[in-house]
């Protein structure tokens, strides 16, 4: 496993990504994530993002093609009401057993705790232990960790009954700079 130039961890998730064997992601460009949008852009080539109009429609889509292809389907949402608008198609994917990834921005540490711009305890909605329908809830600590993040939560969302898992990105964490290597594609165990 080689050692990437710094990039940003927005870029480094994007490339997590592709080497997750992932070609079409969904969602709502929104601020709380501008820099995987630019990952998409440089990238361009070998990933692309359906910009759709409404978060719901991106989580539906999302779940769709983790049906068709049993790979997680992917989806971009913005934090608050964006999470809460694609909360029907994780709940979707929940029900009928769809392995997914919802990757929903959030605030930076700065403002954390504070109820700063729409900001919510995503563990709290959608976590199996407060009774919400995702397999597991996770917040990427550090930009060096993205790539551990992104593995588990495809780990999870194939392993024994395919679900979705959720993983909020806090926007400090996404624009800083990381060299961490992007792991292998994670595979569900026969």
């Amino acid at each position: 496993m080689h050692t990437p130039a710094p990039r940003l961890a927005g870029h480094a998730l994007v490339e997590a990504l592709i080497a997750q064997g992932i070609g079409t992601c969904f969602g709502v460009p929104g601020e709380s994530f501008l820099p995987v949008l630019d990952g998409f852009l440089e990238h361009a080539g070998r990933i692309r993002f359906v910009s759709c109009r409404q978060e719901g429609g991106a989580a539906f889509m999302a779940e769709a093609q983790g049906k068709l292809t049993r790979r997680p389907g992917i989806c971009f949402v913005t934090r608050g009401p964006g999470a809460a608008n694609a909360a029907v198609g994780l709940h979707t994917a929940f029900q009928d057993s769809t392995p997914m990834v919802l990757f929903i921005g959030q605030v930076g540490a700065e403002v954390r705790d504070r109820e700063a711009f729409q900001e919510l305890d995503y563990r709290a909605v959608f976590g199996p232990n407060s009774g919400g329908f995702a397999k597991w809830v996770g917040e990427v600590a550090s930009a060096d960790r993205l790539p551990e993040y992104v593995a588990k939560a495809f780990h999870l969302a194939m392993q024994g009954r395919p679900g979705p898992v959720v993983l909020a990105l806090p926007e400090d964490v996404l624009r800083t700079p990381t060299a961490a290597p992007v792991l292998p594609r994670a595979e569900p165990a026969q």
